[in-house]
């Protein structure tokens, strides 16, 4: 069996001069699989595809194309052609279409959009980025709490097709203030002659508009929720996040969060379609940062040169003395950025995990400090393994509670606890590393450093 979802291939239909064929073939494949098959044609020939395919199908279509690709679409077509497929998009993926474009552009398409229609898409643009306000959906079944089951699925059927999702129902007062939510099945199987007022859950689990998004998908997650209302003011009901758009923000999240703990720049596009010139740019910044901090690295060997000049065998062991305490600290960076990012764990619990990272990295110290001190015996003498097996595990606990550490200090400046990347811990650890492991080689073998 093909894996394929059709059986003639896509772009062999597109082939055919017969639109209505076209149309007919196409009827039964998921858009984002008709997206994924035209994304390799040139604009133009996408552009008159998405002509050919008619109402509303070629919305639903260019909903499924990669965000950059949108926007290049819309910058090199008249805002007379452009304004009506946007408007047939759910407003949130508008949304992010047009603040991919340059202003003056965006402008001349929201003129010719429908006064309703342009008005929801500049209030979702007025919602800060990274808010539960920015992802939402404007597009919700909402039902007045007096309303009988008959007369609510009655009036649901006239809502439905123009909603993002109707698994859940709002309930809501006079004045659009949310008291309640009634599932599709409580609806379905209740009495006709129920009240919703009867039947609805008053307890519901909400998010504010300017609550960050991670919250979102935190509730989301944690509360098994297909959709999250969104409220603003006195409780007001003006939108809802759906599971998919959670999962369109963890993807986007843990894209950044990839990129921050390589110390690399956030990065718009996908890597195929990032430009040299654009990876070069997020790039390099952070490179010439850390190549700074090791010139500190550099300046703590000159200055122990008599140590080393008098004992040359110290040299041998300096990259693994220094690379254990990097990656011992790269290692609790990871896990302390990912409770935080989860939830898992907030800033009063630093005191606590400190606690136990000492006697974890204590544990790692002495394991690997015993197996490189046979090492060191065997390749210099016990001084040198004495001296080795201390260093190890002085720079695997100094690692470790710097890797622990920055985390939650960047989060208490109220920056990405991401941003304490592996490059950054591991040069943090280096230069450290180089300072414990000298001096001890100094102390213990009673030399004299310049």
């Amino acid at each position: 069996m093909s894996d394929s979802p059709i059986d003639t291939p896509i772009l062999d239909l597109i082939a055919n001069p017969d639109d209505d064929a076209l149309r007919a073939a196409l009827n039964d494949v998921h858009p984002f699989d008709v997206a994924q098959a035209v994304e390799e044609l040139e604009n133009a020939e996408i552009w008159a595809f998405l002509r050919r395919l008619g109402d509303p199908l070629n919305a639903d279509v260019f909903s499924h194309l990669d965000l950059d690709h949108q926007a290049e679409l819309v910058q090199e077509h008249a805002p007379e052609e452009t304004a009506p497929l946007l408007e047939r998009m759910a407003p949130d993926d508008r949304v992010d279409v047009l603040q991919a474009i340059d202003d003056e552009l965006r402008e001349r398409i929201l003129a010719r959009m429908t006064v309703s229609q342009r008005r929801v898409t500049e209030r979702l643009a007025g919602y800060e980025e990274g808010t539960a306000g920015g992802v939402m959906s404007p597009e919700f079944a909402a039902l007045p709490a007096d309303l009988t089951v008959a007369e609510a699925i009655g009036l649901l059927r006239l809502q439905a097709p123009r909603k993002e999702t109707i698994y859940d129902i709002f309930v809501i007062d006079d004045a659009s203030r949310l008291i309640g939510v009634v599932g599709l099945k409580d609806l379905i199987l209740a009495s006709p002659k129920d009240r919703i007022s009867e039947i609805m859950r008053a307890e519901v689990i909400s998010i504010r508009a300017d609550e960050d998004r991670n919250e979102a998908a935190r509730k989301i997650r944690e509360y098994d929720l297909l959709t999250l209302p969104v409220v603003q003011g006195d409780n007001r009901l003006v939108g809802l996040v759906t599971v998919d758009d959670v999962l369109d923000v963890t993807e986007e999240e843990a894209t950044t969060d990839f990129h921050r703990m390589a110390s690399v720049g956030n990065i718009q596009t996908d890597l195929l379609g990032a430009s040299m010139s654009l990876l070069y740019r997020k790039r390099i910044p952070w490179l010439l940062v850390l190549v700074l901090m090791n010139v500190f690295s550099g300046a703590g060997i000159a200055y122990f040169e008599d140590t080393i000049a008098a004992a040359v065998a110290l040299v041998f062991f300096l990259p693994l003395l220094i690379d254990s305490g990097g990656n011992a600290g790269s290692q609790s960076a990871t896990l302390v950025v990912r409770s935080l990012a989860t939830g898992e764990t907030v800033l009063r619990d630093w005191l606590r995990l400190l606690r136990r990272e000492v006697l974890i990295a204590g544990a790692l110290g002495l394991t690997m400090g015993l197996a490189v001190s046979m090492l060191g015996f065997l390749r210099a003498g016990p001084d040198i393994a004495l001296v080795v097996a201390v260093t190890m595990v002085l720079v695997v606990i100094v690692g470790s509670l710097i890797g622990m550490s920055l985390p939650f200090i960047l989060t208490r400046l109220k920056m990405d606890p991401a941003t304490a990347s592996a490059p950054l811990v591991t040069s943090l650890a280096d230069i450290c590393g180089v300072l414990i492991y000298f001096s001890i080689a100094t102390w213990w073998l009673g030399l004299q450093a310049a």
